[in-house]
């Protein structure tokens, strides 16, 4: 009867494991593979060479850049939200809005995102407007929207509710009785934190650090909106690479690009893993 019933929870997941198969295994083996061959159908490493142009290192360094500000930006701001809800009631109003708020904007990206974005604070957008009516010229130093810092207030715009999803679990699952302890034993509030509060919330801080850097390296619809001349960072040099026939002189490059995305996507996702086990234990 077990092995039964083993069988049938892994029929179960059949369906699961075809989608995952089709749409991600299958897709991400055909664009990486496209990256070690060029327009003959040849085997090369020409393409794979080709990552360490300077123009290809400059794209990935915009990319880790972007990445690394608007994860760092987004995670501080968003564990200060999550600090801050952790002293209302649970089941209240502010509460529930506050996650409802965050689910929905979290998923809010790509090309609707960078059309808020361009009609509230664009070249012509209504806060600009206003603003200039003031005296105020925000883009007295270039439309700055439209290039790659124009990218992190529109991505500081999902990454802080995600941080906010994450996070917050991480901060209610600290015990009252270890605040407790903590006073008992003549300890402050400092202490409090130094000793107990940061160390275990620690793991948990970096992990969701690691996924918003994670949401970030690979957000493609949002940029794709609003940067329409040259490509900065690494998703939109895959649409390049797609687009045209040949790029820096080689072809089938876009494989090769996605190869070098997936060994850091690997990287980063294996250490949050890392860091989920180590926050898993004070959360039994």
């Amino acid at each position: 009867m077990p092995a039964r019933r083993g069988w049938l929870a892994g029929l179960g997941l059949l369906p699961f494991g075809a989608y995952v198969v089709i749409f991600l295994a299958l897709p991400t083996l055909l664009a990486v593979g496209t990256g070690f061959f060029d327009a003959d159908g040849a085997v090369t490493l020409d393409n794979v060479a080709a990552l360490g142009d300077p123009v290809v290192l400059q794209t990935f360094g915009n990319t880790l850049w972007l990445s690394l500000i608007t994860s760092v930006v987004g995670a501080v701001i968003g564990a200060l939200v999550c600090y801050a809800l952790v002293g209302t009631k649970p089941a209240g109003a502010l509460r529930s809005f506050v996650d409802a708020a965050s689910g929905v904007l979290a998923q809010f990206a790509g090309v609707m995102l960078a059309f808020a974005f361009i009609a509230v604070i664009g070249a012509q957008g209504v806060v600009t407007l206003l603003l200039a009516d003031a005296g105020i010229d925000i883009y007295s130093g270039g439309i700055w929207l439209y290039d790659l810092p124009g990218l992190i207030l529109p991505y500081l715009y999902f990454q802080i509710p995600l941080m906010v999803i994450t996070f917050l679990p991480a901060l209610e699952g600290l015990k009252p009785q270890w605040a407790e302890a903590n006073s008992t034993l003549g300890g402050s509030a400092l202490s409090f934190w130094t000793r107990i509060g940061i160390p275990v919330l620690a793991p948990s801080f970096f992990g969701s650090l690691l996924l918003l850097f994670a949401n970030a390296f690979s957000a493609y619809g949002t940029a794709a909106a609003l940067i329409s001349q040259g490509s900065p960072i690494v998703p939109l040099q895959i649409r390049g690479a797609l687009s045209s026939e040949v790029l820096l002189g080689r072809a089938n490059l876009a494989g090769a690009l996605a190869l070098g995305m997936i060994v850091i996507m690997a990287i980063v996702m294996g250490a949050y893993a890392l860091l989920q086990r180590r926050a898993s234990r004070w959360q039994r």
